[in-house]
């Protein structure tokens, strides 16, 4: 009887097991893909809005390759070289990858309602983002981020509509901030906006204000001020807008 209730407690191990290995190779997550897998993953996608993709991931890993094997001819040492050019090709073209997914990341999401998000997610792990803390009905929408720069309220929308909503925000927050400056920023192409592109970087490279422990504490504090807000009647992430996406979009939500 014990042999036979361990006999079948290994099979549903193994069985469990199987279905989690099975799940995370069908898996769309980057947290359930392996590294290479999360290379190809982030490939393909980029490949869709970058169809210059191979030429400058693939031609300077060939170029640098081509180049090191002739000087290794030159100088009597052909394979030493060539695995130096291959090892060299690859990290160069990893990084022109990096770039151009960065790129097309932003492409993919220019003009969609909580795009903002897509740039917060890109900032170090000093910064703690909270996407959508507030939104209108035209989904106009304000994003925070507090870190090393302080604390950051990100408005996305309509310019005339965000301004009141910015405002009542910054009050909001400076009620408990207890004298930590607010920084606002608009989100946008018009002059006296930032670009979706460079949103990251201007966060980046806001004067240094708080240490980790007082990024802490204000963290904190936020948490009764979200606490006693009504529920953002909109979706976490950019919303789509045209109408592939839009349909992609309504498949992944019914689990397609």
């Amino acid at each position: 009887m014990a042999d036979q209730a361990g006999k079948d407690a290994k099979a549903q191990l193994k069985a469990a097991k199987q279905a989690e290995k099975e799940r995370k190779k069908n898996s769309t997550d980057p947290a359930d893909m392996g590294r290479l897998r999360q290379i190809q993953r982030a490939y393909q996608l980029t490949h869709e809005y970058d169809k210059q993709l191979p030429l400058w991931v693939f031609g300077p890993w060939v170029g640098v390759f081509v180049i090191m094997l002739v000087i290794g001819f030159l100088v009597g040492h052909p394979i030493y070289l060539g695995v130096l050019g291959l090892t060299l090709g690859m990290l160069l073209a990893m990084m022109s990858l990096v770039r151009r997914t960065k790129k097309a990341t932003f492409k993919r999401y220019a003009g969609q309602a909580g795009s903002a998000e897509v740039a917060l997610g890109m900032l170090p792990k000093q910064w703690v983002s909270k996407p959508v803390i507030a939104v209108t009905r035209q989904m106009d929408a304000i994003h925070r981020t507090i870190g090393p720069g302080g604390l950051v309220l990100i408005g996305e929308g309509e310019p005339g509509r965000l301004k009141a909503l910015l405002a009542s925000e910054v009050k909001k927050h400076e009620r408990v901030a207890y004298g930590t400056k607010v920084t606002t920023i608009v989100m946008g192409d018009k002059e006296g906006q930032v670009p979706l592109s460079k949103l990251a970087d201007q966060i980046k490279k806001l004067p240094k204000t708080l240490q980790p422990n007082q990024i802490t504490d204000l963290k904190q504090r936020l948490r009764a001020l979200d606490a006693v807000r009504p529920q953002v009647p909109m979706p976490k992430g950019p919303t789509p807008t045209n109408p592939r996406q839009v349909k992609g979009a309504r498949q992944a939500m019914r689990g397609r």
